[in-house]
């Protein structure tokens, strides 16, 4: 029988790798994780966290002038970046902290240093070599930029958090939830922020009155909207970046950020010697069990680009976990299922999602009922602020089940969470309708909705 160093090897310390590392060596396997940045990943060093705090940053513009209508008098204080940045950076670098602590108080032997696979059971780490039972890849994904002239002046989402100086002028590429979140939050920040997108509308893939919704209220807070265009060429002049578009008019800013996509980070990981198979996107295939092509080598998260949310990667981790080691005791084998994530867009106002658009719900299910509430909040009575509230449910008419669930407005995200729990228990409208609401708050509304609107 071989002997390994390791009975799981870990390649990349972000949300999944961290998760599987820690579960498997609390039970007692030997533990080896190699990241080369810091620890945590995407979610916790460029995306999730970074982007809420800036999020809540860009809110307190609005919040200031809402005051005024509940009877705060006095100018609105200025923005420092410079403080900001220095703060978001102080609170990630305390984050990262904590993950390495939690990996080594659990046993986790930690390599710093890129890791390339040999073989089916080999990683190489700065020419040393570690053997491994099973190996799990969790390298993520990174950021996407096309080729065209001028791309070399263009920045990633990975940039936007230290840029330099503060860009007054933003033109945001790309309709996606990371496009109109950082279109947002710089519009909430003081950038003069231009939006653009190739599609007939932003967020592809959400509901369509949501999309449409969400655009007008981005519109009304200040953002440049531009659909059904893209960028021809890009060129630096004395007043900043010249962008050049398709239909021949002309965007001046200070910075371009490209938000078109992002690809599984699987360059440089020996997947061809090692022979794990890949789609023709790059992203590693795996099974249920999230094994690769080669069976001691497993991939969880952004790098199979199936649903790419740091909840997601948790949960496929813990499907490793259970498969290699064992439930804990008492428990069965977990599974992951995909049906009813819920997800939130940090726009402004928030999106939150749980379940099938309209058209999804109606192409699955045939018959369906959809009920809606397009409103001004009570908050917003007195704020002076225009902005308004949908929130819309979609019932399967043979079953009563509610089957979608979407709001945009603000904390949607909080509200919306709380609903996925009964929705993934198989709640019914009738169910809906015999709670309670909480008043006065804008969730009860999901609850208080009893005419629908189409049948």
């Amino acid at each position: 029988m071989q002997n390994f160093d390791f009975d799981l090897f870990v390649i990349g310390g972000g949300s999944g790798g961290v998760r599987a590392a820690r579960m498997a060596a609390q039970r007692g396997a030997r533990v080896g994780l190699a990241e080369v940045a810091e620890m945590g990943g995407t979610c916790v060093n460029l995306g999730c966290i970074p982007k809420k705090l800036y999020s809540y940053a860009a809110h307190f513009a609005e919040s200031f002038e809402e005051s005024h209508g509940f009877g705060w008098v006095g100018e609105a204080p200025l923005l420092n970046w410079e403080t900001l940045k220095t703060n978001r950076a102080r609170e990630i670098s305390r984050l990262n902290g904590i993950y390495l602590q939690l990996l080594k108080s659990s046993g986790v032997q930690v390599i710093n240093g890129w890791a390339t696979l040999v073989d089916a059971h080999t990683v190489d780490i700065a020419g040393q070599r570690h053997s491994a039972k099973n190996i799990l890849i969790a390298t993520g994904g990174k950021p996407s930029i096309p080729e065209f002239p001028g791309s070399a002046h263009v920045i990633s989402s990975n940039e936007m958090f230290d840029l330099s100086p503060f860009p007054q002028r933003l033109l945001v590429v790309g309709g996606g939830y990371i496009a109109c979140e950082f279109a947002s939050i710089f519009n909430g920040l003081g950038s003069e922020v231009t939006q653009l997108y190739r599609g007939h509308q932003v967020l592809r893939g959400f509901d369509e009155e949501v999309r449409g919704f969400i655009a007008g209220e981005m519109v009304k807070s200040g953002i440049t909207l531009h659909l059904n265009t893209d960028v021809a060429a890009i060129e630096r002049t004395a007043d900043g970046l010249q962008v050049q578009l398709h239909d021949g008019s002309l965007v001046t800013v200070d910075s371009v950020l490209y938000a078109t996509g992002r690809v599984p980070l699987v360059a440089g990981l020996g997947l061809e010697a090692a022979g794990v198979a890949q789609n023709a996107a790059g992203a590693i295939q795996v099974n249920d069990q999230y094994q690769t092509s080669v069976p001691s080598i497993y991939a969880v998260g952004d790098v199979t680009a199936r649903v790419q949310l740091t909840p997601v990667a948790l949960g496929e981790a813990m499907v490793v976990v259970d498969a290699l080691f064992g439930p804990p005791e008492g428990k069965a084998p977990r599974a992951m299922s995909y049906d009813f994530i819920p997800t939130a867009v940090f726009t402004h106002p928030n999106i939150g999602t749980v379940g099938y658009s309209e058209r999804e719900a109606s192409e699955k299910f045939g018959k369906i009922s959809v009920y809606k509430s397009d409103f001004k909040s009570l908050k917003h009575t007195l704020s002076g602020s225009t902005e308004r509230t949908l929130m819309k449910l979609i019932v399967e008419d043979a079953t009563d089940r509610v089957v979608g669930l979407h709001m945009v407005g603000a904390d949607a995200g909080e509200i919306v969470q709380g609903f996925a729990v009964a929705m993934k228990a198989g709640a019914t409208k009738a169910i809906f309708d015999s709670t309670i609401g909480i008043h006065p708050t804008m969730a009860e509304e999901f609850v208080t909705m009893r005419e629908p609107v189409k049948h």
